[in-house]
């Protein structure tokens, strides 16, 4: 393992200004958000909804440090015969590739889950570096129990289990010469508040911090994908942007070493403007060990997705509505984002 290289390529995945595009939907998530736009979810639809995202120029070039990809896309070609890997390259972003295989039901928890994939992932890490891969991902999934059943949800066994995968994959993407995105997702389904949010991410984090240690992963070579303090989307009070800045912030000084190079958050269900808003209030807080970015999946793709809806004459709708996303989402990342930028023409 080469540190100083993992750490510039880290260090470059949390540029100023920039964030992650994270286009690693699988195939069944991604036939949902086709099937609402009514496209039929094809391999070449796939490829072609895909590569527009990628020649987007002006997105790629100023404001995405990487893109997520998910097994199908790496080894995909765009029509002209380019590999789709060659034209993230070419924007001078890096490509990366989501290697969990998702979720099993927990044994002996109802109602939990664990994330598998790591049976023979130290080979497929090695084809990945040779198509070009620099960075992976892997995302561990807790859930928050409803506060009228819930069970004791999340269990710690639930919480041990998936830190303790999420560090396995890390030590190997490490041992790889890949600098591995580590994502354990707190959910937002429920009725919780941001205050049990807090509280059951504090532990999930803590936790994945004690088993990175235990398994000799370098933080200087890492990148964190956390969810952020936030209220459930069924909760009757749902906090300010200022509240969940202040203590999603508070959460990370008090779990996250300052030697990890950044934190680039997933946007977990929030709508487009929400993510932003959020992003862009903590930067404004400022006076931080990490850099914060962003690592949106849906909040960059939805607007994209529905002004491209499957027609090619559409292509330039759709990379200027994704250009204007991510344009929103690296100007907060740097905290010089405001609600009124939004009513400017996409």
């Amino acid at each position: 393992m080469n540190l100083a290289d993992l750490n510039k390529v880290a260090l470059a995945m949390v540029t100023p200004g920039k964030g992650i595009l994270a286009a690693d939907e699988s195939s069944g998530t991604i036939k949902k958000r086709f099937d609402a736009i009514k496209v039929e979810s094809t391999g070449e639809n796939r490829r072609d909804y895909r590569e527009m995202l990628f020649r987007s120029q002006e997105a790629m070039s100023k404001y995405i440090s990487g893109v997520i990809l998910y097994d199908e896309t790496i080894w995909q070609d765009a029509k002209d015969g380019t590999p789709l890997v060659k034209l993230i390259e070419q924007a001078g972003a890096i490509p990366g590739i989501k290697v969990d295989e998702g979720t099993q039901p927990l044994p002996a928890c109802p109602g939990e889950l664990v994330t598998v994939g790591l049976d023979k992932l130290a080979e497929r890490l090695k084809k990945y570096y040779e198509r070009g891969a620099r960075f992976a991902k892997w995302r561990a999934v807790i859930d928050i129990g409803s506060s009228a059943g819930s069970r004791g949800i999340p269990t710690m066994t639930a919480i041990r289990v998936n830190a303790h995968a999420l560090a396995r994959y890390a030590a190997l993407c490490q041992a790889a010469q890949i600098v591995p995105i580590v994502e354990p997702e707190v959910l937002m389904d429920g009725d919780h508040d941001i205050d049990r949010c807090y509280e059951v991410t504090q532990r999930v984090l803590n936790r994945t911090f004690q088993e990175l240690r235990v398994q000799r992963v370098a933080l200087e070579g890492m990148v964190l994908k956390p969810n952020m303090a936030i209220s459930g989307k069924k909760c009757p009070k749902q906090a300010s942007v200022q509240e969940v800045a202040e203590k999603t912030i508070r959460l990370l000084k008090s779990c996250v070493p300052a030697a990890v190079p950044g934190i680039a958050f997933l946007s977990g269900g929030q709508s487009d403007e929400e993510a932003t808003a959020h992003l862009d209030a903590m930067n404004k807080i400022g006076g931080l060990p990490w850099r914060l970015t962003f690592s949106y999946g849906r909040a960059l793709q939805a607007a994209p997705q529905k002004a491209w809806s499957g027609k090619a004459d559409n292509v330039a709708a759709g990379q200027r509505a994704f250009s204007h996303r991510a344009k929103m989402n690296g100007l907060a990342s740097t905290g010089k984002w405001d609600a009124g930028l939004e009513k400017q023409a996409a």
